[in-house]
Order: C-alpha cells, then structure tokens, then sequence
C-alpha cells in the first residue's frame, strides 16, 4: 500500500481538520459578560470568580456542597400516577416526564437526602430547576413531604433548597393541592420543635413562593436570586406602575423585611450550620483557654 495516502494524508487532514469544542466550555456571566471556563466555574460552586454573580448550581452538586465530603444518603419519595390529567398541549405530558427523566436522570424535581452537616444530622431537599422549571406537581409535593416526615422521624432539621417556577399546569388542581399539604407538612415540623430552614435561590416565584418556600423558621436568599409570586411584567400591567429595577431581587426583599439574610453560596454552610445550633440549643464547645501566667514577685 502506498504509505502516502495511508500516513501521511490522514494525519495532515487530522491536522487541519477543525476540532469539536463542547458547547458548555466556557460560560457567559449574564451580569459583565465575562466568559468563564467551566471547570473554574464549577470549581467555585458556580459562582462567577470577578463579579460574583451565582449562576444556577446542578441540584446533585447542592447536595454534595451542603453535606459533609459529598456524602449523603438519598431518601426514597412515594410514587405518584404520571399523568392523572391525562393532560395535552403541544405534546402528551407523559412524553415530556418522559423526556425530562431522560434529561436528568431523575423521576421529578424534588431530591431529598441525609447526611451529616458540621457533624450534625441534617435531613435536605433540593427543587431541580432543570427538571420541568422545578415545578411542583403531585411527585414533588410528596417527596417535600416524605423529606418533613423523615427529618421528624430522625428528629433533624429541614433544610429546603428553592427553585421554582411555581405550580406545574399539567397536573391542574392535584398541583395546587400541594399547597396546602406542603403547609401542614411545615405544621408537623413545628409541632416537633425541629428548625425548618428555607434557602431561596434564582428563581423562587408562583405557588412555591405562597406556600411553603416563604413558610420557614429563617428565610435566606442567595445573592441576585429573583423571589417573587407573580412576574414583574404583569404587576407593571396590573398596577399601571413602573417597578424598582432591582424589584423582587434578594436585595430588595432583604431591604424590605421578606427575608432574613443575603448570604453568598460559600458561606451558606457555615451560616445554616450555625443557626441549627442556635435554634436547636446545642451546646456550644469553646476553645480552651490558656492558665494565665503568673508574673515575677516584684521587691
């Protein structure tokens, strides 16, 4: 065989041939228009490095961040009918559960798990944005709940992590219903006398935001996080008003009483940590202290 066209020739067309870049290499920061590598965003827990501005976090990567060295133990959630409606709009419902599924690995939006958090027993929940905008429908009402009932069988705090764009339409009134079983979930906790400790993250908004996400003992927002229940369009329509710019941010919610504190995504740890301790009244171990030392009789 002649070496030219079997050596030589593929490797000058490798050579030149234009390479495959993956599509999420580097990322836009939508505040300053820095371009990102995505490693080094993932490395800082998608927060941009410069302006700081918190992207969207995978919710498995919250997870993982939340609890001690990644581990955690995953709750099991009640199944639920996929399509009690049998509902339709541009495509059959049980063919877009079956896509989002797919997608993500996952049978809804809401994860819920155990772990160890600063050494303490924590039991959390996670809304998966990605999955169906984290809407909340029958599946995810139930998990919610299945997450309540563990942290008062286990007698640990509730941590909620947010992200919603409200009730899913598909599931009609069985959506909504979640609601009200959400809020007597929260009723449980409290008669348990257990913390129940709410992080708002981008976006927070709908039916998530009139029940159970503005329900908890401490609310926090993460940096820039849109929380709100109807969108700012529609109240500008509605009320014939201009809005704030930074009307419904975390900022402004802070400024205005809804939430209790802004805290960035580094120190949230730390921060739900402390609280827990505070509001379950462990005892706190201080450092010890050093025997003075006693000075030189003086003549």
């Amino acid at each position: 065989m002649n070496w030219i066209n079997t050596v030589v020739r593929p490797k000058i067309r490798s050579f030149l041939s234009k390479r495959e870049m993956p599509e999420n290499l580097w990322i836009k920061c939508p505040e300053t228009g820095e371009m990102v590598f995505h490693r080094d965003l993932e490395a800082n827990h998608w927060v941009v490095p410069n302006s700081g501005f918190h992207m969207r976090m995978p919710a498995k990567k919250r997870l993982e961040m939340f609890f001690d060295g990644g581990d955690y133990q995953r709750v099991e959630t009640p199944q639920v009918a996929a399509d009690p409606l049998r509902f339709r709009d541009t495509k059959k419902y049980v063919d877009r559960l079956k896509e989002y599924r797919t997608r993500t690995g996952e049978d809804d939006a809401v994860y819920v798990a155990r772990g160890l958090v600063n050494g303490a027993a924590c039991t959390a929940a996670v809304q998966d944005f990605d999955f169906m905008g984290g809407s909340l429908g029958m599946a995810a009402g139930e998990a919610i709940l299945a997450g309540m009932q563990t942290a008062v069988t286990h007698q640990t705090p509730f941590v909620l992590f947010v992200a919603s764009g409200g009730a899913r339409m598909q599931e009609g009134i069985l959506s909504l219903m979640q609601m009200p079983r959400t809020t007597v979930g929260v009723q449980m906790l409290r008669e348990a006398r257990l913390p129940y400790i709410v992080v708002l993250t981008n976006p927070t908004t709908g039916g998530v935001s009139a029940s159970y996400a503005m329900l908890g003992d401490v609310h926090i927002a993460e940096p820039g996080a849109v929380i709100g229940f109807a969108g700012r369009r529609v109240i500008e329509q509605t009320i014939r008003e201009k809005l704030p710019d930074d009307f419904q941010s975390a900022e402004y919610l802070l400024a205005h009483g809804m939430v209790d504190m802004v805290v960035r995504r580094h120190d949230l740890k730390a921060t739900i940590s402390r609280l827990v301790d505070v509001l379950m009244k462990r005892p706190v171990e201080l450092p010890a202290l050093e025997a003075p030392v006693e000075e030189a009789a003086t003549g």
